[in-house]
């Protein structure tokens, strides 16, 4: 691909499309966390059907996003993105009207073919539109969003729902698709990677692997690894997986470039955010059932609870990306990522009688701490992509994190959950034992009080386990990344 020679004059613009494009898929996820109890109960979708409306999407979006990477580099970053948002706008306006469980579902699914093609276009653009100067800064502002939508996500799905009903967590994606896809046909250019043969066949590999490994993921809190529910799917993403890799090291056109695991920016970048997702993926699935439970917040008032760390995020989004520049990534993610493990050791102080002070303080720190490690760790290992392979390289950073999260929030929810239920009175009914919101269905006032000191207790347990994998990420982050102004330079890549 040809280098655009100067600085397209449309670049913040584009940005603007990009971000909007992020945050409604981000928005939609967390909106849907406030929603689901009301629409379950309209639908009347039994657990398993609540489970597949959550579920259906992941699975999908997981599964694709490699594929949906390596057609941007070929047929046109812009195109795929148009796309998928527009797939991503009409499954929304199926799924805010659904009549039943099932059609919900298969909108969901949908969704998650237009997010897989949405979300690694965004940073394959971003990084082809701004220059080496310029792309920090365009990336924090990106991750500034993108917390946003996190953190106001609950807050909004709670709000809508109040006003009008479960259908309009949806429905608030279609006007904002609609603007972006506007945006992006007026304002943004195409760009994409010089012709390569397909490869259907790692295409093929990626997707029943990664489907089988986050699905092996979410099962294993339920089920652990002694069930064949469990097991089967291991088995089919750990060999398709293991084929994927041999097929793509062997194929003259392999859709994933692997080399890129070569570099230290790249690989130490990977490992890092991994490890950080592992730590942040208990944080809002524990959070705001100890701020609703133990300290009684309503839905709302549990996502307002947030603000500390979206603020923290954006001024030190900001204040990253002009560090950046002076003391260099590795610095400032190693940095970001201890500031990040004091912030889960603070919340792994807490007490089922604390005030909110504590809890904003712990957040402001995880969001500080954020805001300044994951767009540097970002920006080393998108630095390290070549341009016309800046789809795929988007595509593994996104599915990275996806799979980081996605083991957090099975591994810290098993942790919380096996410690809930052995500290919970041995003379508690079974059924309340299992979790919290269990205990306080039965009404009883004695009950819910050792359910909110059991919760507490396992809570701080798991946060704790969050802080030493943060901080085992700094670790990584400082012995296997380099500054490019003090690493030895790597053989230019003619684009």
């Amino acid at each position: 691909m040809k280098v655009i020679e100067g600085r397209d004059p449309r670049r913040w613009w584009v940005l603007i499309v990009l971000c909007l494009s992020t945050l409604v898929l981000v928005v939609d996820n967390m909106v849907l966390t406030v929603a689901v109890p009301p629409l379950a109960e309209d639908l009347g979708a039994s657990a398993q059907e609540t489970q597949w409306i959550l579920d259906s999407y992941i699975l999908v979006f997981a599964g694709l996003l490699l594929t949906s990477g390596s057609l941007g580099d070929r047929f046109g970053r812009r195109k795929v993105m148009i796309i998928g948002l527009a797939l991503f706008g009409a499954a929304s306006l199926v799924a805010a009207f659904a009549a039943d469980p099932l059609e919900l579902i298969v909108a969901r699914a949908v969704m998650g073919v237009g997010g897989a093609l949405i979300m690694p276009s965004t940073l394959s653009i971003l990084i082809t539109v701004f220059d080496d100067e310029e792309r920090r800064k365009a990336m924090a502002a990106w991750s500034a969003v993108a917390m946003l939508g996190l953190v106001g996500g609950p807050v909004l799905g709670g709000v809508l729902i109040a006003w009008f009903w479960w259908g309009a967590v949806f429905l608030i994606n279609v006007p904002i698709v609609a603007i972006a896809v506007l945006a992006a046909l007026t304002l943004m250019p195409e760009s994409k990677g010089p012709w390569q043969k397909p490869d259907p066949l790692g295409a093929i590999l990626s997707a029943t692997g990664m489907v089988a490994l986050v699905w092996t993921i979410i099962e294993l809190p339920k089920h652990g690894f002694t069930e064949a529910g469990t097991l089967v799917p291991l088995a089919i993403a750990v060999v398709s997986l293991a084929g994927f890799v041999v097929w793509e090291r062997h194929t003259p056109s392999p859709m994933v470039p692997l080399k890129l695991f070569r570099k230290r920016n790249f690989s130490g970048g990977s490992l890092s955010l991994t490890l950080v997702q592992i730590g942040n993926g208990g944080l809002l699935l524990l959070l705001t059932q100890y701020l609703q439970f133990v300290l009684g917040y309503t839905p709302t008032e549990a996502g307002l609870a947030f603000i500390p760390m979206a603020i923290a995020s954006l001024l030190f989004n900001t204040l990253g990306a002009t560090l950046g520049q002076k003391i260099g990534n590795r610095a400032l993610a190693t940095f970001g990522m201890i500031v990040m493990a004091g912030g889960f050791a603070l919340l792994a102080t807490m007490s089922a009688s604390e005030g909110f002070l504590l809890p904003a303080i712990a957040l402001f720190l995880l969001g500080a701490g954020g805001g300044l490690a994951m767009p540097s760790a970002i920006a080393a290992l998108m630095g390290e992509v070549p341009e016309e392979q800046a789809g795929v390289g988007s595509a593994l950073n996104d599915t990275i994190q996806q799979l980081g999260a996605a083991l957090g929030i099975a591994i810290l929810g098993s942790i919380v959950s096996g410690l809930f239920t052995s500290r919970m009175p041995e003379s508690a009914p079974a059924q309340a034992r299992l979790s919290i919101g269990d205990a306080f269905a039965t009404g009883d006032g004695g009950l819910m009080s050792a359910a909110r000191e059991s919760f507490t207790s396992a809570m701080s347990t798991t946060f704790l386990v969050s802080a030493v994998g943060v901080l085992a990420a700094a670790v990584v982050a400082f012995l296997v990344m380099q500054d490019k102004k003090t690493a030895p330079a790597d053989a230019p890549v003619s684009v």
